[in-house]
C-alpha cells in the first residue's frame, strides 16, 4: 500500500516520519542492564559504544577528539575548520561565544576565510595518533580532492567524506567531480560517506566501496537547511530506507555490510533509542556534546554550514553546559530531559524490550506515536 498523499492535483509526496514520530515498542522478554553490550566495530576498529562525535568546530578539537576515544566513542575532527586555519584558536573561540546574535554569522564567515594548512592538518592528527586512539578526520566533497593525500599520509585510520547531500553520480561543467568510487577503491582506508537520505542514493553510495553512509542532512539543531534550500530528510524515515539499501546491498554484493550512521536530528538519549531501532549501527552527534564542559563551542553551537561565505545554511545556536562529556555518555545524570547518561538510557531501553546488543536492538517493534512536549 503507497503512503503517498495528495498535496494538490499536480503533486503528491510520500509521508515521512521524524524520531519524534516513533516508539520502541517493549516485547515480552526484559533482561538486567548490565547484560547488555552495545559495542560496535566498523572494519578493523572496535568502539565500545555507537557514539560519534560530528566533525564540528564546537563539538570536537583534537583534545574533545582523544577524550571521546578513551571514553569509548570516535571523535571525528573537522580538517577544514579552525585547527587547521589557525595554529591556536582558543581567542577565536573565546570570541565566537561572546559575539551578539547579529554578528555571528558575518564573524564566522570572516574567520573562516583563513586558508587551511596542509602542516596544520597532519599536526593535529598526529596529536590524536599520540595518544593511541582511532583517528578520524572529516573533509567536504569540494576539499576532499586537494587535500586526501595530506589526511592520508598523516595516518588517519577512518576517513570521512560529510557535506550536506553527497552523490556518486555528482556532475560539474566548471571541474572534474570527485569520482567517488575510483577514489575509495584506491584509498588503503576505510571511508564514512554521506550525507543520504534516500534508498537510491544510499544504495549507489554503499556500491563505491563505502564504509559507512551517513543518513540525514537539513536536520541537526544548528542546521537551518529547511528554510534556506527547502531541504529536509525526517530521520526516522531516512534511516529505514538506507537501512533498507544496507539489506539488499548485502545480498547483491555477496555479503559486504555498509555501516548506518545517523546523522542529524539525534540530540537526545531517546533519539539515539529510537534510531538503532530504524536500523543504525551507530550516531553521529552534534548539539548533544557540545553541551559538554570540555566542548570548544563553550556552550554554543555551530557547523560547517554556518560559514558559507555566499549561502550561510547553519547558524551559531546556544546550546547551554549540560556536564563533563564523559556524565553525558555514562550519567549520573542530573536531569530527566535526555541530556546525560546516553549509554544508560541506551542499555536500558534495550534491557526493557529484551535485546543484547545493537544488531538485535535493529530488530525492535516501533510504532508510530506523533509526540509533542508542549
Amino acid at each position: 500500500m503507497s503512503n503517498e498523499i495528495d498535496i494538490g492535483r499536480g503533486k503528491r509526496g510520500r509521508k515521512a516520519y521524524s524520531l519524534d514520530d516513533v516508539a520502541v515498542v517493549p516485547a515480552r522478554r526484559t533482561r538486567d542492564p548490565e547484560d547488555v553490550s552495545v559495542g560496535w566495530q566498523i572494519d578493523a576498529y572496535h568502539f565500545d559504544t555507537p557514539i560519534i562525535a560530528a566533525p564540528m568546530d564546537s563539538v570536537m578539537s583534537p583534545a574533545t577528539a582523544i577524550q571521546l576515544g578513551k571514553l569509548g566513542g570516535l571523535g571525528v575532527l573537522d580538517l577544514e575548520g579552525i585547527w587547521t586555519r589557525y595554529q591556536d584558536p582558543e581567542a577565536l573561540l573565546a570570541e565566537i561565544a561572546e559575539l551578539p546574535g547579529d554578528a555571528a554569522t558575518p564573524r564566522l564567515q570572516q574567520i573562516y576565510t583563513e586558508p587551511v594548512k596542509a602542516e596544520l592538518i597532519v599536526q593535529r592528527l598526529e596529536e590524536i595518533r599520540a595518544a593511541g586512539v582511532t583517528v578520524a578526520g572529516a573533509l567536504s566533497p569540494q576539499r576532499t580532492q586537494a587535500l586526501w593525500r595530506t589526511v592520508v599520509g598523516a595516518g588517519v585510520d577512518l576517513f570521512v567524506i560529510r557535506g550536506t547531500t553527497v552523490s556518486a553520480e555528482h556532475v560539474s561543467a566548471a571541474s572534474e567531480p570527485l569520482n567517488l568510487k575510483r577514489f575509495i577503491y584506491e584509498l588503503d582506508v576505510p571511508v564514512i560517506v554521506g550525507g543520504a537520505a534516500t534508498y537510491t542514493a544510499a544504495l549507489h553510495l554503499m556500491r563505491t566501496g563505502a564504509a559507512g553512509i551517513l543518513v540525514g542532512f537539513g536536520g541537526g539543531a544548528a542546521h537551518t537547511t529547511r528554510v534556506t534550500l527547502g531541504i529536509h530528510a525526517p530521520m526516522a524515515t531516512a534511516i529505514a530506507d538506507v537501512a533498507a539499501a544496507r539489506r539488499d546491498y548485502l545480498d547483491e554484493s555477496g555479503g559486504r555490510y555498509v555501516h548506518v550512521i545517523a546523522d542529524g536530528a539525534v540530540g537526545r538519549s531517546g533519539d539515539v533509542v529510537k534510531a538503532i531501532a530504524c536500523g543504525a549501527d551507530a550516531v553521529m552527534l552534534g548539539a548533544a556534546l557540545a553541551r559538554a564542559a570540555e566542548a570548544p563551542g563553550r556552550g554554543w553551537h555551530w557547523g560547517p554550514e554556518a560559514r558559507h561565505v555566499r549561502l550561510p545554511r547553519g547558524e551559531r545556536v546556544q546550546v547551554g553546559t549540560g556536564g563533563a562529556m564523559e556524565q553525558i555518555l555514562y550519567g549520573p545524570s542530573r536531569t530527566a530531559d535526555g541530556t546525560a547518561n546516553f549509554v544508560g538510557a541506551l542499555k536500558r531501553a534495550m534491557a526493557s524490550t529484551g535485546y543484547s546488543d545493537l544488531k538485535e536492538f535493529q530488530r525492535v517493534g516501533v510504532v508510530v506515536a506523533p509526540y509533542s512536549a508542549a
